[in-house]
């Protein structure tokens, strides 16, 4: 165990029964799966036990560790921010690592407490990304960036409150991507299954900013192809969301390389689709559902998939109209109105659909193709259409 211990419920651990109970393969299949059925399903229950214990874990973390850590800082809100940050997510990326830890062992707090630390590199992103996109709403409430700035602007403190709050943001950021290293470190996993994180660590964080920086210039000026914007979905957020969590947790339980190899490309599918639902939801959700600023990458210009897609599927007619408000200098509210609409009539949400689709198939199928515990299986069955419905 771990130099501190959170309380996880019992029924959680209960699920899993004994470490390295591995179920015969099923045969491969073409998946078809009722999505609004399996949302409701009853076995979704240990999303929320893992949710509550990842959130113990952090809150324990916050108290022991970062709170006398921004005292020094002198900015009171920056507790309130990152307890407020933290409490509020879905825990996608640490429920991932802890499955590929339990398709290798059993239950452990400590390896649930790693996975926890997923957490804290997530709040990391997400805070600069918010920055960089100038987004103000995040997971339903003013992003951290805009905390800081009304905190500055309270106060009558001299300079920008604009600038002050982007620049507090992004140090908390960093703050964030420290703190996510130190727990992992303190988790109380052993040295040896320490050392066979580290390499794919390093390759998760290296390809997060990769992909940000090439999201930077991801314009809908340059007209790219799917592929282009594919490849930087990938790098920018679909690894890091799914592959890179699950691969991380089964090395560290000691999986075989082949489970390891199956369990990636599983994630590479499903963190591919995870961010194809987030390009829909960017042009045909709402800040209600998606919990961010709704329309944000059509006023940036950014070239999504459902931007891209938009205009490769287009008639003549449509596409001259999309490639002129992909490449104006302004947009006004009227101009990404019927941008959202041009997309929609041109058959781009459906062909994005389709797509999520197809790589769903291709995720079950490979997981259906390796041996690993059946609860593991099963629990990962249900990641997988709980990340491209976005559903819940």
């Amino acid at each position: 165990m771990g130099p501190y211990s959170t309380a996880v419920p019992s029924k959680w651990g209960e699920r899993w029964g004994e470490a390295g109970a591995h179920a015969p393969v099923p045969p491969r299949r073409q998946v078809h799966i009722n999505r609004a059925e399996t949302l409701n399903a009853p076995s979704l229950h240990w999303r929320d036990d893992v949710r509550v214990a990842v959130r113990a874990h952090l809150r324990e973390f916050i108290a022991r560790q970062c709170s006398s850590d921004l005292s020094a800082a002198r900015v009171d809100v920056a507790g309130d921010i990152l307890s407020g940050f933290l409490d509020s997510g879905k825990c996608v990326r640490s429920t991932f690592m802890y499955l590929g830890w339990l398709c290798g062992a059993g239950h452990d707090d400590s390896a649930l407490r790693a996975s926890a630390s997923l957490e804290f590199l997530h709040a990391f992103a997400l805070m600069q990304d918010d920055v960089m996109d100038e987004s103000t709403l995040r997971r339903g409430r003013p992003a951290a960036h805009v905390q800081f700035s009304r905190w500055h602007s309270d106060r009558a403190l001299a300079g920008s409150s604009t600038r002050f709050g982007e620049s507090a943001a992004v140090l908390l950021g960093d703050l964030c991507l420290v703190w996510a290293g130190k727990m992992l470190r303190e988790s109380g996993i052993g040295a040896d299954a320490l050392a066979r994180v580290w390499s794919r660590y390093d390759d998760m964080r290296i390809e997060l900013a990769i992909g940000q920086f090439a999201d930077l210039v991801n314009d809908a000026h340059a007209f790219p192809t799917l592929d282009e914007v594919l490849d930087v979905l990938r790098r920018k957020s679909g690894n890091y969301t799914v592959r890179r969590p699950l691969e991380i947790g089964a090395a560290m339980s000691g999986c075989p390389p082949a489970v390891v190899q199956a369990l990636g490309d599983y994630g590479a599918a499903i963190g591919e689709a995870f961010q194809l639902r987030d390009d829909l939801l960017g042009v045909c959700g709402s800040s209600t559902l998606t919990g961010k600023s709704v329309g944000t990458d059509l006023a940036a210009q950014k070239a999504t998939s459902v931007v891209v897609a938009a205009h490769q599927l287009a008639g003549s007619q449509f596409r001259s109209q999309l490639a002129e408000l992909m490449s104006s200098p302004r947009l006004s509210p009227g101009d990404i109105e019927r941008w959202r609409s041009l997309i929609i009539a041109s058959g781009a949400v459906q062909r994005i659909e389709q797509i999520i689709d197809e790589r769903l198939d291709l995720a079950l199928n490979r997981l259906d193709a390796v041996e690993i515990p059946e609860a593991a299986r099963t629990a990962l069955h249900d990641m997988a259409v709980v990340c491209t419905a976005r559903a819940a």
